[in-house]
């Protein structure tokens, strides 16, 4: 023991910059990242400005943050920024809050309720297919985004806010620009001050919350009561027992995060599959037969998720490639040791899928687009941790499978019809924010299928 408390931090770059790597970071903490994991090893310490940060790139390291020392660890000043538009909802909260909402939200995520969200998800994909013609191009992460948006408002609201999609949209772009500072050292002050970009995120904030409190007025007024999202998160409200019932700002605030996370997730993975498919005519291919032959023409069901095993691996295959959260942060509370070393508490902890699910230990030939590979080696054993879109532990992101219901479901009914195309010429870039995007969306052209 005396050993391991005489050891020293994990090796890292050493930088005389004032900010240290902040710049480097800002401009691609993917490409950054994985540069100093190659040169220093499976645990790298570095630092932005006088903000302390550890990179994790092993799943075994990975496990001891997420689950076997979870409680040592919170989300922290990663997601502080967040919490300025957020509040204290899912994403952001701790400790006992966050578990007492977690109760008061789960029944939503529960199988009964994800089976009956089935033909809301195909109905939106149907009534978005409408407008569609052979030849038409369309930007993909628009589209995705728009029928997202439409699904998650009807499935948990009950509400078809489908028009509404574009300002909405328009505003989740508004705040989460904002949240380029969080490296920034002080970037907490940075929303007191009246910058454009503060700005803009105050007007977005408003428009959302009009959206959001608007829906919950509308139905308190109808006392309708369905099971769904919104009215388990009424309905606590008016309980009784030991634990209080939400106030109508932590009502806005889980609102506000499952609906944005709950769109802004599924149409990011969603684009890149679409993307992905249009580079691999064979998957493509595969997938078209897979659809025929279990579903004759007819919309998807829920009770079929179980026949389409492949279209559940190109949409798994999809996010190891691309996962939507590319980085998960994590802030420990007490000092803590990790393998030799020893890490002080108040250090960021950053782990990455992208950096894991790209890494040749894990997954063979990780460049390439192979359905067939993620069945094989994303669902081994000893897999958890080396394949993680949607983090693990009892931090884990409680819509996961409302994720793949929604990404199965959209992917079976809108293949059946379409064929996707890249245009040539189209750049395809990452845009590094909270989620894995495409720089500039990605535009394809549409081919109906005989």
């Amino acid at each position: 023991m005396n050993a391991i408390k005489k050891s020293k931090l994990p090796p890292g770059p050493k930088t005389r910059l004032p900010l240290g790597y902040l710049f480097s970071f800002r401009k691609d903490s993917i490409g950054f990242l994985r540069n100093i994991a190659e040169e220093f090893g499976d645990i790298v310490h570095f630092k932005l400005g006088p903000i302390r940060i550890v990179l994790l790139n092993h799943p075994d390291f990975i496990k001891e943050v997420l689950t076997i020392q979870h409680r040592n660890f919170v989300k922290g000043r990663p997601l502080e920024m967040a919490k300025a538009l957020l509040g204290e909802g899912l994403l952001t909260s701790e400790g006992e809050f966050h578990k007492c909402q977690s109760r008061i939200i789960q029944p939503a995520f529960h199988r009964s309720m994800i089976e009956s969200y089935a033909p809301v998800i195909t109905k939106g994909v149907m009534r978005l297919m409408k407008g569609w013609e052979d030849g038409m191009q369309v930007e993909i992460k628009e589209e995705m985004t728009k029928l997202s948006i439409a699904v998650a408002g009807n499935a948990f609201f009950n509400l078809d806010i489908e028009k509404e999609a574009p300002e909405i949209n328009q505003a989740l772009e508004d705040v989460t620009s904002l949240f380029d500072r969080i490296v920034v050292p002080f970037a907490e002050l940075l929303l007191k001050l009246p910058m454009p970009g503060t700005i803009r995120f105050k007007k977005a904030k408003s428009r959302l919350d009009e959206t959001i409190y608007r829906m919950i007025a509308d139905r308190r007024k109808s006392k309708l009561d369905n099971g769904d999202l919104l009215s388990l998160l009424l309905r606590s409200q008016g309980q009784n027992g030991d634990e209080p019932g939400m106030s109508d700002l932590h009502l806005r605030d889980e609102a506000l995060t499952l609906l944005l996370t709950a769109f802004d997730t599924t149409s990011t993975a969603l684009t890149w599959a679409w993307y992905l498919l249009s580079q691999n005519p064979d998957a493509e291919a595969e997938l078209h037969e897979e659809l025929d032959r279990v579903l004759n023409g007819r919309l998807p069901t829920e009770a079929d998720i179980s026949q389409l095993k492949y279209t559940r691996m190109v949409l798994g295959e999809s996010m190891r490639i691309f996962p939507p959260t590319y980085l998960i942060p994590r802030q420990a509370l007490k000092d803590f040791f990790i393998d030799k070393y020893i890490v002080p508490g108040g250090t960021i902890i950053l782990m990455s899928p992208y950096l894991i699910h790209h890494d040749p230990r894990f997954h063979p030939n990780p460049e390439k687009f192979d359905p067939h590979a993620w069945d094989k080696h994303a669902h081994g054993l000893n897999a958890k941790y080396e394949y993680f879109p949607f983090s693990r532990g009892p931090r884990s992101c409680i819509g996961e499978p409302f994720a793949w219901l929604h990404g199965i479901l959209v992917l079976a009914t809108m293949a059946q019809h379409w064929s996707l195309k890249m245009e040539p010429d189209h750049p395809v870039e990452f845009l590094q924010r909270i989620n894995l995007r495409p720089r500039g969306g990605l535009v394809m052209t549409l081919q109906r299928r005989n």
